[in-house]
């Protein structure tokens, strides 16, 4: 069992026992309403149901859906590069945080690293997002500088976090769509 296996199967035994299995799949057209009120429940300035279009319609970008119960709980977009991951927008509904749901999302995503191909997962975090940069801390991301003025809706900084693939752990190529 992988790192990223028995990271969501913990995750799964311990945090989610009192709630059904979630499920990540490809996100579709027919989750957006979902996903749109939890993005407005997120963020002090959300995505647009165009912004998600938009980002959705380029060929390197895969949107995700965690799913408990037939109900869309959490999702992530992000953009395949050459030799990153980088992770353009992310969240969980407010009524379901830290029961494992966004570990679950993020750990399919590591295991899907190679040490040959992709091997580190990238992101942006609000300099007051306090809660996301411990959260990814906690996953083994680190911050490793500082943007200034980095978003467009306000003068706010963003720390630039990097999660890198270790080279020990079995290198079997892997879809990361999926």
């Amino acid at each position: 069992m992988s790192l990223g296996e028995n990271l969501v199967k913990t995750t799964y035994d311990h945090q989610l026992s009192s709630v059904d299995q979630v499920h990540i799949r490809w996100m579709i057209r027919r989750d957006m309403a979902e996903i749109l009120c939890i993005e407005e429940e997120s963020f002090e300035f959300p995505w647009a149901d165009t912004d998600f279009t938009r980002c959705l319609r380029q060929r390197n970008c895969i949107g995700v859906v965690a799913e408990i119960s037939g109900g869309v709980v959490g999702y992530m977009l992000y953009e395949l590069h050459r030799t990153k991951v980088h992770i353009l927008n992310f969240a969980v509904a407010r009524t379901h945080r830290r029961l494992g749901i966004g570990t679950a999302m993020l750990t399919k995503l590591i295991s899907k690293l190679s040490t040959q191909r992709r091997n580190r997962i990238v992101l942006e975090v609000r300099e007051t997002n306090l809660p996301a940069q411990v959260f990814f801390r906690s996953l083994g991301f680190l911050a490793t500088s500082v943007l200034r003025d980095f978003y467009q809706d306000t003068t706010e900084d963003a720390y630039l976090m990097h999660f890198l693939a270790e080279a020990n752990e079995e290198q079997t190529p892997r879809r990361l769509a999926g």
